[in-house]
């Protein structure tokens, strides 16, 4: 009877076990800026996460487990996301990452994911090479659902050189990885049309007086000045250009559209255009639940989203997470992969229904029909054209042809 008491007490207790066990919550690591110039990406992109997470495990979670966010501040540096990658991974054992808003913290820290054979979802960082670091490898664990820059520098010189008829223009870009691989870019997609950039010029973060590189841009008889760098150091650009009395059009990076840019830049800024994934309208039912939960638990200044963009990209990046997840019907690392790169069912998200995002050799979720320009109007983004603003409802889903399409334009 005593053997028959004990036996039933240790099925039990493994019983607990096995329950406790298989309710153990699914990590994923959030790696972003949440202090600094690049805050505004950072914390829309984290609440965006947020957002979604708490959506999932209040319908059940994903394989019965909850969904538990580990956080960093990478500080947007590139050796603090290097620690961060690592502790990830060593210590707390995430699943998958996402975030990562700086191209150059993003090439620092992947490593660590690949080697791992953990994958890391890109949601926000745009330099092109991002999910091209480990082509030569056999398996690559970095993906993205953001609008890359060799997507938005040719849309950028389209929509100067040809919508809007300059032939002038200068290239103002930051010294980060993300402002000279971007002015890279923009060089190559000028020269596609024939085009040399009058004057190109850098800046370092944290600058405040763009005088020099905006007289030189003026000298050479710029028409147009074309951006890539983040917000407060951009918006320095557009007072500058007041203090000199010259003003012509900035065109630049979906990175325009950060509220650092508009509230620093005021009336300055208005009338700059950049290419963007999501515009804060309700536009689909789906975005319109998004903007109304985004705005009635985070409650920004004047009901607008920092980082439109950031937040929506965060939001989706984690719904598309779970759908891998949930088909691969595991958290190997591997079998998430697999699954991210045959995607069943179409995941609903706020910039696009995915169908299909990724290949094995495309981790791209984004092509080049997706974006469209928005233009500062009065302290918000707004759609730079009318025709963009009547089909916004319609929903534009992934076509990889556009992105060939886009650089024989």
């Amino acid at each position: 009877m005593h053997f028959r008491f004990k036996l039933l007490a240790l099925t039990s207790a493994l019983a607990l076990s096995v329950s406790a066990f298989a309710a153990d919550p699914i990590k994923i690591g959030v790696d972003g800026p949440f202090t600094g110039g690049s805050s505004s990406m950072g914390v829309s992109m984290r609440d965006g996460v947020r957002l979604a997470a708490e959506e999932i495990n209040k319908s059940g979670g994903v394989l019965g487990r909850q969904i538990q966010l580990v956080e960093r501040d990478d500080e947007a540096k590139n050796e603090r996301g290097v620690q961060i990658a690592q502790e990830f991974v060593n210590k707390e054992k995430v699943v998958a990452a996402v975030g990562y808003i700086n191209t150059g913290v993003a090439l620092a820290s992947q490593r660590f994911f690949q080697e791992a054979k953990i994958p890391v979802l890109n949601n926000v960082a745009t330099g092109s090479v991002i999910t091209h670091q480990f082509d030569k490898d056999p398996e690559n664990y970095v993906f993205r659902n953001a609008a890359h820059d060799s997507i938005q520098a040719p849309m950028i010189v389209e929509e100067a050189v040809t919508r809007r008829g300059y032939k002038k223009v200068a290239i103002l870009a930051d010294s980060t990885n993300y402002g000279q691989l971007g002015r890279e870019d923009l060089e190559r997609a000028l020269k596609n049309k024939g085009i040399t950039p009058v004057a190109v010029e850098k800046f370092n973060i944290k600058d405040v007086d763009m005088t020099a590189q905006l007289l030189k841009s003026k000298e050479a008889g710029a028409e147009a000045v074309l951006t890539y760098g983040i917000g407060p150091e951009l918006a320095q650009i557009a007072n500058g250009m007041t203090k000199l009395g010259w003003k012509v059009p900035i065109i630049g990076s979906w990175t325009l559209a950060m509220a650092n840019f508009i509230d620093n830049a005021g009336p300055g800024g208005d009338g700059a255009r950049m290419p963007q994934t999501f515009i804060q309208e309700p536009t689909t039912p789906k975005r319109k639940a998004f903007i109304d939960a985004f705005v009635g638990k985070f409650k920004p200044k004047n009901n607008r989203m920092d980082s439109p963009v950031s937040a929506a990209q965060g939001y989706d990046s984690i719904y598309l997470l779970a759908a891998a997840i949930k088909q691969a019907g595991s958290t190997d690392g591997p079998k998430i992969k697999a699954a991210l790169e045959d995607l069943q069912a179409p995941v609903e998200g706020v910039v696009t229904t995915y169908n299909k995002p990724f290949t094995k050799t495309d981790h791209d979720a984004i092509t080049a029909n997706i974006p469209v320009f928005g233009e500062v109007k009065g302290g918000r983004v707004v759609f730079a054209s009318a025709d963009d603003q009547k089909s916004a409802g319609t929903v534009r889903l992934k076509d990889v042809a556009a992105n060939d399409a886009l650089l024989k334009k």
